[in-house]
């Protein structure tokens, strides 16, 4: 009897054991697989970019990393993507911090209307910044790559010259645009770009405040038909890559060092197809006959002076919560100004 008690405990020893050590990635032994979800379809700029960083880090650690990828929200949607990076759904994920709103309060100031000229720029801004402040609310994650959008512009299925003709109109918007519309006049519907397509195409909204690549890459040129363009809507939409961490803290440190490298790459990579992807929408839009035109010089100020408190009072209301919103928008501001010249 004793000894078949001891050979019970010697094997179930034994079997933790191996469970431990499958369960640690070795320097060069077994093959290390994880899974990228990515809220961008896969003929998007941003979609192939997520593919093509997944690549780069498979051939920079010689096949010892595979990546599963997983475009157009397949594994997760875009509004859990981050929460699913968290949970261990996906090893890594990408998607927009707007997209949880009030989750990421000092990364909500990237988004203010600040004024940005280029997604390249507002890219840059958005990373620097993450650096500079390194907000408690991204602790839980390993953070890769943060990028963001051009400056955004209003697609709309009416023509729209004045704040009256803006007044009263659903428009599809997105974290700190929401305020932004409300400060115009207009009527703010919170909705992901997965589902902005069919809601112009229906008429759930008649308009929607995003980058102009959104009107290539995600066909939303085809049931608009007119672009505004205006300063005051320069805000952007931070973006993130980020990665479970404690499957990060998991990896041998030599693969560590690739993920940091290409991570740090990929901020650029992501800045440029934003500027890229701009132009193309651009094109897209001017091809299918749609008018686009900026407002008069008079209107355009109107637009301006309406959203300028959004600044202060984010500032008021970050404050009162103990964040340090006042740097926050220092901090952007200096930035922008370094990488606009």
């Amino acid at each position: 009897m004793k000894k078949k008690c001891l050979l019970t405990l010697v094997f179930s020893f034994c079997f933790l054991v191996s469970l431990t050590i499958a369960s640690v990635p070795s320097a060069k032994g077994e093959t290390i697989n994880l899974t990228y979800s990515n809220f961008f379809p896969p003929t998007h700029g941003h979609g192939i970019a997520g593919a093509n960083m997944a690549k780069e880090i498979e051939k920079r650690t010689n096949g010892r990393v595979k990546i599963s990828y997983f475009p157009g929200g397949t594994l997760t949607k875009s509004k859990v993507v981050y929460d699913g990076v968290v949970k261990g759904i996906s090893d890594i994920g990408q998607s927009c911090f707007a997209y949880t709103r009030g989750r990421f309060p000092l990364m909500e100031a990237v988004d203010l209307p600040f004024g940005y000229p280029t997604g390249g720029v507002a890219t840059r801004v958005a990373y620097e910044f993450y650096k500079k402040m390194n907000p408690k609310e991204l602790q839980d994650v390993k953070v890769l790559v943060i990028h963001a959008h051009g400056p955004a512009i209003l697609a709309a299925k009416k023509d729209v010259n004045s704040l009256a003709d803006l007044k009263g109109m659903k428009i599809r918007t997105t974290g700190l645009a929401a305020k932004l519309a409300k400060y115009l006049g207009a009527t703010p519907v919170a909705m992901p770009q997965p589902a902005a397509y069919e809601a112009l195409q229906k008429g759930v909204v008649e308009g929607t405040f995003c980058p102009v690549e959104v009107l290539k890459g995600w066909k939303q040129g085809e049931v608009i038909d007119y672009v505004i363009e205006t300063k005051s809507l320069g805000y952007t939409t931070a973006m993130f890559v980020v990665m479970n961490k404690q499957k990060y803290e998991s990896l041998p440190p030599d693969i560590q060092k690739v993920f940091d490298e290409v991570g740090e790459e990929w901020v650029d990579v992501h800045g440029d197809v934003w500027d890229s992807v701009d132009r193309e929408g651009q094109k897209f839009v001017s091809e299918l006959g749609k008018k686009i035109h900026p407002l008069s010089p008079a209107e355009e100020q109107k637009w301006v002076q309406s959203i300028s408190p959004i600044i202060i009072d984010y500032q008021a209301k970050m404050q009162k919560k103990g964040l340090p919103a006042k740097k926050a928008v220092k901090t952007i501001r200096e930035l922008l100004a370094r990488y606009s010249k």
